[in-house]
């Protein structure tokens, strides 16, 4: 049976958003004869299940590897029988009417062989990877250099990501993104599939480049408007990525160019990968350490000025303090408060009120109280370690909020306590939501409830139409719409006008236990869902047992007089090395041996499902210490090992 659209998705451990991705399509095919495949690249989070369990007409094939887009792409193509298809990433969500208006455009312009959209990311921004040119030696040496972004709307140097061409108007390209990309049949008959030689990145181009070659068109087509949650840029500061990114490059140049300047071309790429990953390398590396960086120079600045506002208007006496105090005390005072930050977490991504002050306040304690051991001629004064510590955790708040407010370094703070939130739809999707964020134990405040309409608006805070003015007044953290009731064309149409806005924008999809949404194409976003929520998953968690692995390692070595006469003992000397280097933890599980699906975490030393063997409680003692995970855990489990008791 010929079908007017086949739409093939292909998914790779993205559960949650391939589910929101077809709640979408569900919609979008409503109104038309169209078919649904999903190809699945061995995904272990459950993706398959999902979609069999949720989505029973859409047909599915498994794959027991992960085979590469291209490939798996073709699986389903080949399969599918329609005059179009869809190519279509799992992080998208399409307006209720975007596959209407792009098969009515298609039919009335037989030239047309494929055609892209106009994307937005998660926060409303318009993605630039929605039209691109060809990959020309001169616009990869533009877009290499540099000199695209420094002059975008240039015709010559722009030409990369078309920037000169307007967003909201359709335009012929060259170059289409894969993310959405719906192609002829017949033009794939005429041109040939995806090449398999490209396991990611660059198969979009090779394809957009042969429709072309075939005497067709690649349109960008401005009617419509999809979210894309995580654009390309999202692995862009990886070495890997410019590695895989730029050998498509070069497979690209040796397929479609003449041999010489292929070579050419392959040099030159080559050169462009290894210092491309260069300044990846010392990007992330700066991204890492600007922050710490720029704390210490602020805190050893400032005990540096208290010392000598002490000396000069205290002792009395210019020079009381020794250089050492200056070079030496002072600096390892800094370090000793921003170790005691990064372990509170201070320094993760989005920045928690409460840990950063957790972790100065920790910081200053700690110091005090290894100012009390220090020997006396260590012991500088008392004063100046109070009024330091005071400057250094007021300077920790000073460095974000100034980083904050000058949009810096992506720094955000998140207050650690009760989000704001605005819920907008019907009174049965908010009580819906509102059960989702108390089950999901998220820690929020529902402002009130958004209507859909003005005739709903009575006991709501206002109506659709009024939304803006709602943000205005109560100044909400998070606005989640409901997808059943908010059409995704004014959820769209919302995120951008809120881009300038501190606020968060969610959707909780039709039947769904989650909630998801991203910032930006350079996050992947945050999930509110059902499922369990393991402390082993969570960054601070991970952090505090890695420091704990380095901490006990170094008491098992100092200790090692004693350890080697018992044979517990001898074994956990024996496996020191494993956990200092990074490559095993102390005590954790074996995700592979269980029978629900963990947190993978490195080999461990000891088990704790060691002493539930053969009992059928192995993976609750691994769930229980996944889900509920802290330090003191660790600390249990090999004390009682030490002892030789049943964990």
């Amino acid at each position: 049976m010929l079908h007017k659209l086949s739409v093939v998705i292909v998914n790779y451990n993205v559960k949650y958003f391939l589910e929101q991705a077809l709640r979408s399509v569900e919609k979008a095919v409503e109104d038309m004869d169209a078919e649904v495949w999903v190809v699945d690249n061995n995904s272990v989070d459950g993706s398959v299940a999902m979609v069999q369990e949720k989505f029973p007409w859409v047909k599915v094939l498994a794959n027991k590897d992960n085979v590469g887009f291209s490939r798996a792409n073709n699986q389903a193509i080949r399969e599918s029988n329609s005059e179009y298809v869809l190519l279509l990433n799992p992080d998208t969500v399409l307006q209720e009417d975007s596959l209407l208006k792009c098969v009515a455009y298609m039919d009335a312009r037989s030239e047309v062989g494929a055609l892209g959209v106009r994307m937005i990311d998660g926060k409303g921004k318009f993605l630039p990877e929605s039209k691109r040119g060809l990959p020309s030696p001169a616009v990869a040496l533009y877009k290499m250099t540099g000199l695209s972004g420094l002059f975008p709307k240039s015709r010559i140097f722009g030409r990369y990501h078309l920037k000169y061409l307007s967003e909201h108007e359709t335009h012929d390209v060259d170059v289409l993104s894969g993310a959405f990309m719906m192609m002829r049949s017949s033009a794939l008959d005429r041109v040939g599939l995806l090449d398999e030689d490209y396991f990611m990145y660059g198969e979009d181009v090779d394809l957009s480049y042969r429709i072309t070659l075939g005497g067709y068109k690649n349109v960008y087509f401005a009617g419509t408007t999809i979210i894309h949650y995580k654009g390309e840029s999202t692995k862009r500061k990886s070495a890997n990525y410019v590695k895989v990114f730029y050998n498509a490059m070069v497979l690209f140049a040796k397929k479609h160019y003449s041999s010489s300047m292929a070579r050419w071309f392959a040099f030159f790429i080559q050169m462009a990968i290894y210092l491309r990953a260069g300044l990846a390398f010392f990007a992330r590396l700066a991204e890492q350490i600007w922050l710490p960086l720029l704390d210490f120079i602020l805190i050893v600045a400032g005990y540096v000025g208290i010392a000598k506002y002490w000396e000069l208007y205290h002792k009395f006496v210019r020079g009381y303090y020794p250089p050492e105090f200056y070079g030496v005390h002072i600096p390892l005072y800094a370090l000793v408060v921003l170790f005691m930050v990064w372990i509170s977490g201070g320094y993760d991504r989005m920045m928690v009120a409460r840990r950063l002050f957790r972790g100065g306040t920790i910081g200053a304690v700690v110091l005090f109280a290894m100012y009390a051991f220090f020997p006396r001629e260590w012991q500088f004064s008392r004063a100046i370690l109070a009024l330091g510590s005071a400057w250094a955790l007021g300077s920790l708040f000073i460095n974000r909020g100034m980083a904050q407010a000058l949009k810096v370094g992506g720094v955000q703070f998140d207050h650690g306590g009760r989000r704001k939130v605005v819920l907008v739809g019907g009174v049965e999707e908010c009580e819906r939501i509102e059960r989702l964020l108390k089950l999901g134990r998220v820690n929020h405040e529902v402002l009130g409830w958004v209507s859909v309409s003005d005739a709903q608006a009575m006991g709501f805070m206002g109506h659709l139409g009024q939304l803006s003015e709602v943000l205005a007044i109560y100044q909400p953290d998070l606005v989640i719409f409901s997808g059943k009731d908010v059409p995704s064309t004014e959820i769209m149409a919302h995120m951008i006008d809120f881009q300038s806005l501190p606020v968060q924008v969610k959707i909780a999809p039709e039947r769904s236990e989650t909630i998801i949404g991203s910032d930006s194409k350079n996050q992947p976003g945050e999930l509110f869902t059902l499922e369990v929520n393991y402390h082993l998953a969570q960054q601070h968690h991970l952090r505090n047992k890695r420091v704990f692995d380095l901490i006990l390692s170094v008491i098992v070595i100092l200790g090692a007089g004693l350890l080697i006469f018992n044979a517990r003992g001898r074994n956990l000397l024996f496996q020191c090395m494993g956990v200092l280097f990074g490559n095993k933890t102390w005590v954790g599980y074996n995700p592979a041996g269980l029978s629900v699906k963990l947190p993978k975490i490195k080999d461990c030393v000891l088990d704790v499902s060691t002493p539930y063997l053969g009992t059928g409680f192995e993976s609750d003692a691994a769930l229980a210490y996944a889900r509920d995970y802290e330090v003191s855990k660790d600390a249990w489990v090999f004390w009682r090992n030490l002892l030789g008791k049943s964990v």
